[in-house]
C-alpha cells in the first residue's frame, strides 16, 4: 500500500510537523512518503507530481490557510482516479466534521483531533479488514450515510517516536524553518483560539526533546520554533530548556518562543539578559487587547501591568527581539477602544507589533457565540470578521490601513528614528500617525502598486508635505539618516537631491582631510585616504545637530552635516555627524 502524507504550507521555508510525526508513529509496518508544497504552488503541478507517485492513499494536513486549495487538488484527484483514498486531518477539518463530509464528497475519511495513533489504525483496517468502526476519532462513509467514531483517549506524549530522523529532511534544515512541539494544550481559555477546547497541558520526555534539538543543529538547523501554546507555563521547565539552550546552541542558530508574558517571574529575565547571547531568543506575545470587559468576554486572564514589566525589562535587556501580537474585532472593542489597545502597546516600542483580524475558527467560543455581537464574517476560510455590533466594515478597512503602513514602515525597522520623531512629536499619538498616512496611501492608490525602498521615503515625504507638519526640515534630515544607515553599500540614487554640488562636496572632503577630529576619534581611527573617502562615502547637509538628538533626543537648529562611510569590508555603514565646516 502507497501512503502519501502531504500539506499545502503558506511558504516554502515552513516545513509541517503533523506529517512528520504520523510518518514517525507509522512505521516499520507503514514506510509513509512525505510530499509538501506551497499554497502559491499551481494546483496542477502538484496534482501531477502525487498522481506520478501512484498513490493508495494521501492524507493531506489541513489548516484555514491551505483548505481552499487542498480541496481543489483533492477534487482534480478524485476526477483523474476516484479509487485513491483521500484522508482529511487538522484544526480546520476537526469541528464541523460532518459538515465536511457532506459538503465534500471527495472526502473518504476525516481524522479528528490528535492523529498519529487513528491515522496509523486507519490505514491497518484500509489494508485488511474494513472496518472502520473500530478506528476512533475518524469521519467515513457507509452505505452513503456519514459515520462519525468517538475519540479516543489523549496519547501519552512521552511515548511518541522522534518525527525529525529522516533522511530526506538533511540538507534542508538549513534553508526552511523546524518547528519543534515540547507540550501540546493550553492552560488558558480564550475563546478565540482553538488551543483553549483542550483542558490540561502535557509535555513530551525532556530529554528526547534535547536530543532532538541537538540532532536539527548538527544537521545545520538555523532557525528552531517552538510550537508550544504557552511555553514558559511551567517555570521551571522554562528555565531548564532555556539553560540548556544557551549551554548548548550553535552560532548563527535562533530560537523563538509563544510567551505568556504577564506570568513571567522577573528572575528568569534577569537571567536571560545575563546568561543569554543577543539574537539566540525572539518572543512572540499576544497581547490582543488592553481592553478588561473584552477580555473579560472571551474569558482571557491578563495583567497588563505585568505584562508591560516583562516586555520592558526583556527590551532594556537588548538581547531578545519581541514580536507582539493584537487581533482587532473581539467582542466589544470599537474602533475608539482598539485605538488605545494599539497605543497601550505601541508604547512598549516592540521591535515587531502584528495587527491582526479576528478569525471565527470552526469550533471557538466566538464562533458559536457570534450572534450574541451581531459578528458577519466570511463563510470561506479564514473565517475573518466583516463587521459586529460595535464594529462597521468602515472601521476594518480603517484598521486595514493602519496594517498595511505599519508593516512597511515599523515592522520592517526601514526607518526607526523617523518614525519615533514622528509618533512622539508630530502626531496625536502612534494609531493617529499609522492610521493618517494609511488612509492616505490608500488614497493615492498606492496600495495597488509595488513599491522599492526609495518610494518608500518619497511616499511618505510627499504626505507630511501635504500636511504642512512642522519641522519637516529635521524630519527630512531623520530620513536621510535612516535611510543611509540601513544601506551596507553606497547608494546610487538616493531618493532626494543631493545637498552639495561636486565642487562643494569637494572643497568638503579637503576640510575633512586636513581636520579629521571635527568627526571624532571613531572616524580617526578608520585611517581613510583620500580615495577611500571619495569612493565609500557621502556628504549631506542637515538643519540641526544630529549629534545631540541621537544622544539626548533634543533638537537644535543649527546649519550641520553628515558623513557616511559605507565600509566594503564589514558590510555596515558608519554615520558621523559634525559641524559645518568654515
Amino acid at each position: 500500500m502507497n501512503v502519501i502524507c502531504s500539506t499545502l504550507n503558506a511558504k516554502y521555508i515552513h516545513t509541517n510537523l503533523a506529517i512528520r510525526y504520523l510518518k514517525a508513529y507509522a512505521a516499520p509496518e507503514y514506510n509513509i512518503q512525505m510530499k509538501e508544497y506551497t499554497i502559491k504552488d499551481p494546483v496542477m503541478n502538484i496534482v501531477s507530481d502525487l498522481y506520478q507517485a501512484k498513490p493508495t492513499v494521501i492524507g493531506f494536513s489541513c489548516y484555514i490557510w491551505n483548505i481552499e486549495e487542498t480541496l481543489k487538488v483533492v477534487n482534480m484527484i478524485k476526477k483523474i482516479d476516484p479509487s485513491i483514498l483521500i484522508v482529511l486531518g487538522g484544526p480546520e477539518v476537526t469541528y464541523d466534521t460532518a459538515e465536511w463530509m457532506e459538503k465534500q464528497p471527495d472526502i473518504d475519511f476525516i481524522v479528528i483531533g490528535e492523529g498519529e495513533q487513528t491515522f496509523k489504525q486507519l490505514l491497518t483496517e484500509i489494508q485488511t479488514t474494513n472496518n472502520y468502526d473500530h478506528v476512533p476519532g475518524i469521519a467515513y462513509r457507509h452505505n452513503g450515510e456519514v459515520m462519525i467514531t468517538p475519540q479516543m483517549n489523549k496519547l501519552d506524549l512521552k511515548e511518541l517516536p522522534s518525527p525529525y530522523r529522516f533522511p530526506e529532511d538533511i540538507g534542508n534544515l538549513g534553508k526552511r524553518v523546524a518547528y519543534i512541539e515540547t507540550s501540546r494544550g493550553c492552560p488558558f481559555s480564550c475563546q478565540f483560539c482553538l488551543s483553549s477546547i483542550e483542558v490540561g497541558v502535557r509535555y513530551f520526555d525532556r530529554e528526547t526533546i534535547k536530543e532532538d534539538i541537538r540532532y536539527l543543529m548538527a544537521n545545520g538547523a538555523k532557525t528552531i520554533k517552538f510550537v508550544d501554546r504557552t511555553f514558559n507555563i511551567s517555570r521551571s521547565y522554562a528555565m531548564e530548556m532555556f539553560r540548556f539552550l544557551i549551554d548548548e546552541h550553535l552560532p548563527g542558530t535562533v530560537f523563538q518562543f509563544e510567551i505568556t508574558a504577564d506570568i513571567m517571574r522577573p528572575e528568569v529575565i534577569e537571567f536571560l539578559n545575563q546568561e543569554a547571547p543577543k539574537g539566540l531568543f525572539r518572543f512572540e506575545i499576544g497581547v490582543q487587547s488592553t481592553n478588561d470587559y473584552t477580555n473579560e468576554l472571551v474569558m482571557r486572564k491578563q495583567n497588563f501591568t505585568k505584562l508591560t514589566r516583562t516586555v520592558t525589562m526583556v527590551k532594556e535587556g537588548q538581547k531578545i527581539d519581541q514580536h507582539l501580537d493584537l487581533i482587532a474585532g473581539l467582542p466589544e472593542e470599537d474602533y475608539s477602544s482598539f485605538r488605545k489597545t494599539f497605543n497601550d502597546v505601541f508604547e512598549m516600542r516592540p521591535e515587531e507589533l502584528q495587527l491582526g483580524f479576528l478569525k471565527m475558527l470552526r469550533g471557538t467560543g466566538v464562533r458559536l457565540r457570534a450572534s450574541d455581537h451581531q459578528y458577519v464574517y466570511m463563510d470561506h476560510s479564514p473565517y475573518e470578521i466583516l463587521s459586529n455590533n460595535v464594529l462597521s466594515f468602515d472601521d476594518i478597512v480603517r484598521i486595514k490601513q493602519v496594517e498595511d503602513v505599519l508593516e512597511k514602515y515599523w515592522n520592517d525597522h526601514r526607518m526607526d528614528r523617523t518614525v519615533e520623531y514622528l509618533v512622539t512629536n508630530v502626531f496625536t499619538s502612534p494609531f493617529d500617525f499609522f492610521q493618517e498616512f494609511g488612509s492616505y496611501w490608500e488614497e493615492q492608490g498606492w496600495s495597488r502598486i509595488g513599491h522599492q525602498l526609495e518610494d518608500l521615503f518619497r511616499r511618505l515625504h510627499f504626505f507630511l508635505e501635504q500636511k504642512s507638519v512642522k519641522n519637516l526640515d529635521v524630519i527630512v534630515g531623520l530620513m536621510k539618516y535612516d535611510y543611509l544607515k540601513n544601506h551596507k553599500y553606497k547608494p546610487r540614487k538616493p531618493w532626494w537631491e543631493a545637498s552639495f554640488d561636486k565642487s562643494a562636496r569637494v572643497q568638503l572632503y579637503k576640510q575633512i582631510i586636513e581636520n579629521p577630529n571635527h568627526l571624532g576619534q571613531e572616524y580617526i581611527e578608520l585611517h581613510l585616504d583620500e580615495k577611500e573617502l571619495f569612493k565609500h562615502t557621502m556628504l549631506e547637509e542637515l538643519s540641526f545637530d544630529l549629534a545631540k538628538y541621537l544622544t539626548k533626543g533634543e533638537i537644535e537648529k543649527k546649519t550641520a552635516c553628515l558623513l557616511a562611510y559605507f565600509e566594503p569590508s564589514n558590510d555596515r555603514t558608519l554615520i558621523f555627524p559634525f559641524k559645518e565646516l568654515k
